[in-house]
């Protein structure tokens, strides 16, 4: 496929592996560079000395060792001030010169100046419009659209409404869209409403490469559509998780202190801080077996999810279905493809 995520991204198929905070790992990388994919992991997942370093180095090799991979890798960071990593992480992927990023939660006109640097590309997620407009205004190279029905910090906004509201306002930028997407037919409808390539994470949870425990694979797979549910609890900012047991018992919404805390000038920075951090504590718990405390981070999408499978061969099935798909809809159309299109 040819278009301007591909060739930005210089891989073959316009294909995110979204990054996942606890989940995205070294194994991961290389398989998305393996299938011809681009890789992403938050850096935040590498917070002891020397981890992160070490990883880059480990992909750099990785890829110099088979040029036969068509795949790249690149990192996601998180630009809020209450990330204590911000700077150090920074300094690290621009020294290393990690070849693309994505930014979340945050301005990014820092790591848009410091990857251009070097020629590295960067890709801002937006939920709206005014994350669209400051993102470009920094010098962005593509929007992640992130809508409703992704995993994690989703936005609230349907794809097939963001995604040409997107295109119709900044029509020089690319935009890969984030949200409900985990099989091929799913991938033709986003980029038919114009996005140019696809983040996918929930579907490589449920990867044999994904170090998680296997409850939490099985809960992908158990869970459906209406089984995700909307939390602040975990980070003080909209977070989408498997309505499991224990997410209900400790309910889904800050009780009136914590809202107070987290919208005072004064409070805001720091209480975001501790909320983080507590939230951090829980999901690390959760990704580990025999814990009954289960916080597990998924998008809607797990509603297409039936197996657990490699990532090569979830990058395969998805190519597959994209075909049939396209296949599909030119029968439907018939010969009107050619008068509309």
């Amino acid at each position: 496929m040819n278009n301007r995520v591909v060739d930005d991204l210089g891989i073959v198929h316009p294909i995110i592996m979204a990054p996942m905070f606890l989940v995205s790992n070294e194994a991961m990388m290389k398989a998305a560079i393996k299938a011809g994919i681009m890789g992403v992991f938050p850096s935040l997942n590498f917070r002891e000395d020397g981890e992160l370093e070490t990883l880059i180095d480990n992909l750099h090799d990785y890829r110099a060792r088979h040029p036969e991979y068509k795949g790249s890798f690149g990192v996601n960071i998180i630009t809020q001030n209450t990330n204590p990593f911000f700077k150090k992480h920074l300094d690290i992927c621009a020294k290393k010169e990690v070849p693309f990023y994505i930014t979340s939660l945050g301005y990014a006109g820092e790591v848009i100046d410091r990857a251009h640097a070097y020629g590295g590309k960067v890709y801002c997620d937006v939920v709206n419009h005014r994350h669209a407009e400051k993102s470009v205004e920094g010098g962005c190279d593509g929007f992640i659209a992130v809508g409703a029905g992704a995993g994690g910090h989703a936005g609230p906004l349907p794809l097939h409404t963001f995604i040409p509201a997107l295109r119709k306002t900044f029509s020089e930028v690319p935009v890969v869209a984030a949200g409900g997407v985990a099989d091929g037919y799913t991938m033709l409808s986003v980029m038919a409403a114009g996005a140019e390539g696809v983040s996918i994470g929930t579907r490589f949870i449920a990867s044999k490469e994904a170090q998680v425990s296997d409850d939490y694979k099985q809960g992908i797979i158990n869970a459906g559509l209406e089984d995700i549910v909307m939390t602040t609890r975990l980070s003080g900012t909209p977070c989408a998780i498997i309505n499991t047991p224990y997410a209900q018992k400790i309910g889904y919404k800050q009780n009136w202190l914590e809202r107070l805390l987290n919208k005072n000038k004064r409070t805001k920075k720091y209480f975001k801080m501790i909320t983080q951090l507590r939230g951090v504590k829980r999901l690390e718990k959760a990704v580990k077996p025999g814990t009954y405390k289960t916080l597990w981070a998924a998008g809607q999408s797990v509603e297409f999810i039936d197996q657990v499978d490699t990532c090569e061969n979830i990058v395969n099935q998805l190519n597959k279905d994209l075909v049939k798909a396209q296949a599909k809809l030119n029968n439907i159309l018939g010969s009107r493809v050619d008068q509309y299109w």
